[in-house]
């Protein structure tokens, strides 16, 4: 499982519609893996609740807010050519009970799984890690 972390001034994430919108926190891009566990997103997103981002403090200190998006193609593998190979996604579903219970634990808002998705933000710093489970 994997995450790319963004701390933001606000994001939002639209289809035909809006989704969601957040002020100030974290935006999550999640992937998950073949073979990922609950424990694993049990994991992810204990880490995430207590990452140090803001000024040395978590979102627990901050009271930020968090926008989680679905993001399989963080597992895009390009070693063989210019076409990203997904193989080591997880499929749909696999991966939507493991995501929908990282956006629980994180009381995330979210946007719509496996849809084709616009996302914006408001980087701040800018700050953006990769983080694993």
């Amino acid at each position: 499982m994997r995450a790319l972390v963004q701390r933001v001034a606000e994001a939002s994430v639209t289809t035909d519609r809006e989704l969601a919108r957040i002020g100030p926190g974290l935006l999550v891009l999640l992937g998950v893996a073949r073979g990922d566990t609950p424990g694993q997103a049990d994991r992810l997103a204990a880490k995430l609740l207590k990452l140090r981002v803001f000024d040395d403090r978590s979102l627990a200190d901050t009271g930020g807010e968090v926008l989680c998006v679905s993001q399989f193609t963080l597992y895009g593998d390009t070693h063989r050519g210019n076409r990203p190979s997904y193989t080591e996604a997880a499929p749909a579903a696999e991966a939507e009970p493991l995501y929908e219970r990282v956006c629980e634990a994180l009381g995330a808002r979210r946007g719509a799984f496996g849809e084709h998705m616009r996302v914006e933000l408001v980087n701040d710093g800018p700050v953006t890690l990769m983080i694993e489970a």
